[in-house]
C-alpha cells in the first residue's frame, strides 16, 4: 500500500467531500411523520407493514423533486382533484411500465403531488395500482390489510399511502383534508 503524503491527502480529501455531501443531503431531505404503524410495532406482522412502509419512504424519498419521478418514467395522469364525495386527492403521476400486477413497495406505480403556491409540486402519497385485467380474484387486492379501490376510469385497483403528508382519515384514506388543490 502506498502511504506517500499526496495519497493519504487524497484520501482525506475524498473522504471529508463525501462526508460533507452525505451531510448536505440529510440536512434538506425531507421526513415523513412516523406514523403509529411504525412506533407501535411489535407483532411480526407489524414489523413486516413497518419495513414494507419504510421501503416506500426509501424507494419515493427522491421524487420530492418532481423532475426525478419524470427522469426516472412517471408522467402525468391527471391535475389535482378534489372530489365532491370524498375530497383531495391531489395530481397524479403514474409509472406505465410497473402496471404489471405486482405490488413491491421498492416499485409503487404512482406518485400524488399538491400543488405549492410556489408553483411547486410536492410529494404528499404514494398510489399502489394494479390492473382490472392482472387481478382476477373475486375481492380486492390488500395491502396491509388495507383494500384497494375500485377506480373505473382508470381501469385499476387503486390504494392510497399517505406517506408523506399526515392524513386525520387514516393512512389508506382515499382522499386526504390536508391537501390542497388552491394553488393549480
Amino acid at each position: 500500500m502506498d502511504a506517500s503524503p499526496s495519497r493519504l491527502n487524497a484520501r482525506f480529501v475524498a473522504i471529508v467531500a463525501t462526508a460533507s455531501l452525505l451531510a448536505a443531503c440529510a440536512a434538506e431531505a425531507p421526513v415523513a411523520p412516523a406514523g403509529p404503524a411504525l412506533l407501535a410495532a411489535n407483532t411480526s406482522t407489524e414489523m413486516e407493514g413497518a419495513r414494507a412502509l419504510a421501503t416506500l419512504r426509501r424507494a419515493t424519498a427522491r421524487y420530492h423533486e418532481l423532475t426525478a419521478a419524470t427522469d426516472d418514467g412517471f408522467v402525468f395522469l391527471h391535475g389535482c382533484e378534489s372530489r365532491p364525495d370524498e375530497g383531495p386527492v391531489g395530481m397524479v403521476y403514474v409509472h406505465p411500465g410497473r402496471l404489471d400486477g405486482v405490488i413491491d413497495p421498492a416499485l409503487p406505480e404512482a406518485l400524488v403531488y399538491e400543488p405549492g403556491k410556489d408553483g411547486r409540486a410536492r410529494l404528499v402519497g404514494v398510489e399502489l395500482a394494479i390492473p382490472y385485467v392482472a387481478w382476477t380474484n373475486a375481492e380486492p387486492p390488500e395491502f396491509l390489510g388495507a383494500s384497494f379501490q375500485p377506480e373505473d376510469e382508470f381501469g385499476v385497483w387503486g390504494l392510497h399511502v399517505w406517506l408523506w403528508r399526515h392524513n386525520p382519515e387514516g393512512l389508506f384514506a382515499e382522499s386526504n383534508p390536508r391537501v390542497s388543490c388552491a394553488a393549480e
